[in-house]
């Protein structure tokens, strides 16, 4: 079951990934970036099964909001992730990891 839980919270780090997009407007709303999660997980779910990221999972990344992903990151969800798989998914998509990068700190971009 950890695996499970381990690879579902792989999938809400790649979408971390998913660096601000300039967007005419200002920010999401939050119907908006309930909707960009949800596709984002659908679209990468082959990632929960240790294959790499689709295209489709790859422009999720590309175009979804850090702002939209980062408050549904935690410390326990964190703690179930390897960072370092992740953050070469993330750029596998074509994507930096800013160094110290942590959602939620004043380092978030």
């Amino acid at each position: 079951m950890k695996g499970v839980v381990g690879s579902w919270a792989l999938v809400v780090l790649v979408m971390v990934g998913m660096w601000a997009v300039e967007k005419a407007g200002g920010a999401p709303s939050a119907a908006e970036c309930k909707e960009e999660r949800r596709l984002g997980v659908n679209a990468c779910k082959p990632v929960v099964y240790g294959k790499q990221p689709t295209a489709e999972c790859c422009q999720r990344v590309r175009v979804s909001h850090v702002e939209c992903v980062c408050p549904v990151i935690t410390r326990k969800l964190a703690a179930l992730i390897d960072l370092n798989r992740a953050i070469r998914l993330i750029q596998g998509c074509g994507r930096t990891v800013p160094r110290h990068f942590k959602c939620g700190s004043i380092t978030t971009p």
